[in-house]
């Protein structure tokens, strides 16, 4: 039988000697595709992007959303009233373990806070499900590449990241063209996030789970009361269960380092990937990173950068530049405009020798648009996910998790560098990039934008990470502040919630 047929329906299978007993017993990926081979999808994380997945899903056809999980059980309720509206029938689930047990369920999509998307993900595949796991796939660069290597040992199962870029049609063209070599070689890859970040507020002590819940009012990101009811042990999943500090309860642990990866690695992904797809897809992760920033501006419970300029060095490939910034364009005024390099905000520009690609339009040295792109972002993305389901194998191979993971240790070889750093002058900043143009324009910008601002530097003192050199084949920072760089990526996995082991 061939485990990713989708021209044998489930009554027909059913008719077979193997019968339904057995059917029961076995993984869902060794059987038909859902009663009339429906895919039979199971959404994760239900209240911010898990939502788009819902969303996404039901546009699908030959898609039925069977179940839903959400630790927050005020979320779940909302979300299975709204999608039951036409009398459709969807289970209901709070651990994402006994969700996968669902023989019901061929497929799971991952949209829960980044510290858990691993663990999930690889208990998922242990359980034979089809997996789509939401950017970054990764909390660390070791769990990422366990990840890597367990859709590796389960090839009849589909896992596949959630950075839509990937799939998009005119993004594949702007690729071509830089292969083409119309411009010449590429000297500069550059990612871009300008995206404002409010502070998070600042609370009077830690708050601490009762009973192994929080429940409650905090308040949603317009400032309104949010009820929450949490099971904080499975939330905080794999992390241990301790006590945090956060005004908002959901979204706002992106900014803080057990759960969240900061901006360049929530909206950062997305650039970083195409940043390195623009240097041919390097095999290997960089053989050195250094970054620098600082939460400036803002006193809250926040720990992770809100302006961070990260750069990186490949081997037999042209340097790649992070420029990540959550402060407005001027006078720190949260409802005026974003600062933009070369008329973007969010997005890349690629340099070449004969010019630039920057989003949309190529345009050469003499400033003449080459060529215009239709850019989409990858409308098609979750559409991919699952014709890749139906066809047994991926049919974009852009969307293969690898690219994922490397997309995702971007951003975190990049905090590594700055979570280890020291503060340093202007001045000093500066004599450690006057080699590099490119680098010196970008980061007398980067100055620029505080000084509209009106940050004082004296307080808020720039954080410079420093080099840190990297071995692509072991995936271990060697040389100087190796140490301190390898114990960050070593996290800690709370007992009944280790990643599992697939052979």
């Amino acid at each position: 039988m061939n485990p990713n047929a989708n021209t044998t329906n489930r009554r027909q299978f059913l008719g077979t000697t193997i019968g339904a007993a057995g059917l029961a017993a076995m993984p869902s990926w060794t059987r038909a595709q859902g009663a009339n081979s429906d895919i039979r999808v199971a959404v994760v994380g239900v209240n911010g992007r898990g939502n788009g997945h819902i969303s996404q899903l039901k546009k699908i056809k030959g898609v039925r959303i069977v179940a839903l999980c959400d630790v927050d059980q005020v979320v779940l309720d909302k979300r299975i009233a709204e999608n039951t509206k036409d009398g459709s029938y969807i289970k209901s689930y709070r651990d994402y373990r006994d969700l996968v047990k669902d023989p019901e369920v061929d497929a799971i999509t991952i949209a829960t806070p980044n510290h858990s998307h691993v663990l999930i993900a690889m208990t998922g595949i242990a359980a034979g499900k089809h997996v789509y796991v939401e950017k970054p796939v990764c909390h660390n660069p070791i769990e990422g590449r366990k990840l890597v290597e367990a859709a590796a040992k389960r090839p009849n199962l589909i896992v596949q990241h959630g950075m839509q870029r990937r799939s998009d049609l005119g993004w594949a063209e702007v690729m071509e063209f830089i292969k083409s070599g119309q411009f010449g070689k590429v000297t500069l890859s550059r990612a871009l996030n300008y995206k404002m970040r409010k502070p998070i507020g600042k609370v009077a002590s830690p708050v601490a789970a009762k009973d192994g819940v929080v429940a409650g009012d905090f308040r949603d990101t317009g400032g309104k009361p949010q009820k929450v009811n949490v099971d904080y042990n499975l939330w905080s999943a794999p992390r241990p269960a301790t006590a945090f500090n956060r005004e908002q309860f959901h979204y706002d642990w992106h900014w803080q380092w057990a759960y969240g990866n900061g901006d360049i690695g929530n909206q950062g992904p997305h650039q970083l990937d195409v940043a390195r797809w623009a240097l041919g897809n390097p095999e290997h992760l960089p053989k050195r990173v250094m970054s620098f920033g600082n939460r400036y501006g803002l006193s809250d419970d926040g720990q992770t950068p809100n302006n961070q300029l990260a750069f990186y060095e490949f081997e037999g490939a042209a340097p790649m530049l992070m420029d990540n910034r959550g402060l407005p364009a001027k006078d720190m005024d949260w409802k005026g405009r974003m600062p933009y390099y070369q008329g973007i905000q969010i997005g890349n520009v690629i340099h070449c020798e004969g010019g630039i690609i920057a989003e949309t339009k190529a345009t050469d040295k003499d400033g003449k648009l080459a060529k215009k792109f239709e850019i989409l972002d990858g409308p098609d993305h979750m559409k991919n996910f699952i014709n890749s389901i139906r066809a047994g194998k991926l049919v974009n191979e852009n969307c293969h998790i690898s690219h994922g993971y490397h997309a995702a240790c971007l951003a975190h070889m990049a905090n590594y560098s700055w979570r280890v750093g020291q503060t340093k002058s202007a001045d000093e900043i500066r004599e450690m990039l006057k080699a590099d143009a490119m680098a010196t324009e970008t980061y007398q910008n980067f100055m620029e934008n505080l000084t509209a601002n009106k940050i004082d530097l004296a307080k808020d003192q720039t954080i410079v990470g420093p080099w840190l050199n990297f071995d692509p084949v072991a995936e271990r920072f060697v040389g100087d502040f190796a140490a301190e760089a390898n114990k960050l990526m070593e996290e800690e996995y709370a007992a009944g919630f280790e990643l599992p082991v697939i052979s």
